[in-house]
């Protein structure tokens, strides 16, 4: 165009801004609720952010859906130019504006994470942050998990367990439902099991008594000594053997790492029917030679051959 020469009009050139308007509205800038879009930075407020997406409106970001972490001021987790992805929350407003959310994106991945450490049965660590009636609440990659009562394998009362840090293993992960439930007792049960076997004889301390069996502390993991493996005699009720506090002899009969589960006995260590109940201390002393002769008796039968007898003939008499 040489110099002098008026520009264009709309008439010259054919093209108005009304053609214009009616070009951009032919482009689908519809974006729906639960879309994952790119999206800059351009403006931070006290309470959010502006973000442009490309819609005809800035979105916007509020604080609370900064972060899947609590965010006090939107400097903390976000800067002006910064480009990343958002999800979209609600449809426009009245004045044609989204809201965001990468609170929600981030929830999402967490979920993604947690399944994964259950289907690798990994245990993971987190510290306690509050305590109820029910048990103790913990935050797992972002996302508030909690531990039933059931499943805290300490002594200390609960709310001093707040701010501590505990090995747990996974029992439930369930997004639709928002449930994440861990056990601290099952870890450390898996734990204490790597260094356990069947037939092994270890010493434990009884921490409670049930009218089903007695709960024996081994090394910080509760074994549960069932009523029915106390002794070959028939015994009304725990109580009639053990006390709370007792430091007693058991044998491993069984590892549930599924379950978290020790089951013991002392019945297996029994040289004569019922001498639980006639002299536990004689058992107790003589606990490593009946337990060699039931890993014995065990490999045994687990080859095909015949059992190895625990007892003598008068014994086996007695027992049938």
């Amino acid at each position: 165009m040489e110099l002098g020469t008026p520009a264009p009009t709309a008439t010259d050139i054919g093209f108005t801004r009304e053609d214009f308007e009616r070009l951009l509205s032919q482009y689908d800038y519809r974006f729906n609720p639960g879309d994952i879009v790119k999206g800059t930075v351009f403006s931070l407020e006290p309470r959010g952010a502006l973000i442009d997406i490309g819609a005809k409106t800035a979105a916007y970001l509020p604080l609370q859906e900064m972060s899947i972490n609590r965010v006090d001021d939107p400097t903390e987790v976000l800067g002006e130019g910064d480009t990343l992805d958002f999800f979209i929350l609600s449809d426009e407003n009245e004045e044609g504006q989204l809201t965001l959310s990468i609170r929600r994106i981030e929830y999402m991945k967490a979920w993604e994470r947690v399944r994964k450490l259950q289907t690798e049965d990994q245990t993971v660590r987190a510290k306690i942050f509050a305590v109820n009636r029910g048990g103790a609440l913990v935050r797992i990659e972002g996302l508030r998990g909690f531990i039933p009562g059931s499943h805290l394998s300490t002594r200390e009362p609960k709310e001093e367990l707040i701010g501590e840090e505990l090995p747990l293993k996974f029992l439930e992960v369930d997004e639709e439902r928002n449930r994440l439930v861990l056990s601290h007792r099952r870890a450390l049960v898996e734990r204490r099991m790597n260094k356990l076997e069947a037939g092994q004889v270890v010493i434990g301390r009884v921490r409670g008594i049930k009218p089903y069996g007695a709960f024996i502390d081994i090394g910080g993991v509760s074994g549960l000594l069932h009523i029915s493996e106390i002794s070959h005699d028939h015994i009304e009720t725990p109580h009639s053997v053990f006390n709370v506090g007792d430091e007693v002899k058991v044998m491993v009969i069984d590892l549930d790492a599924e379950r978290g589960r020790i089951s013991l006995s002392t019945k297996q260590l029994e040289e004569t029917p019922g001498a639980m109940t006639q002299d536990k201390q004689a058992v107790f002393d003589n606990a490593e030679v009946m337990a060699e002769k039931y890993r014995a008796r065990m490999a045994a039968e687990a080859a095909g051959s015949e059992p190895v007898e625990e007892f003598d003939e008068a014994v086996v008499a007695a027992i049938d």
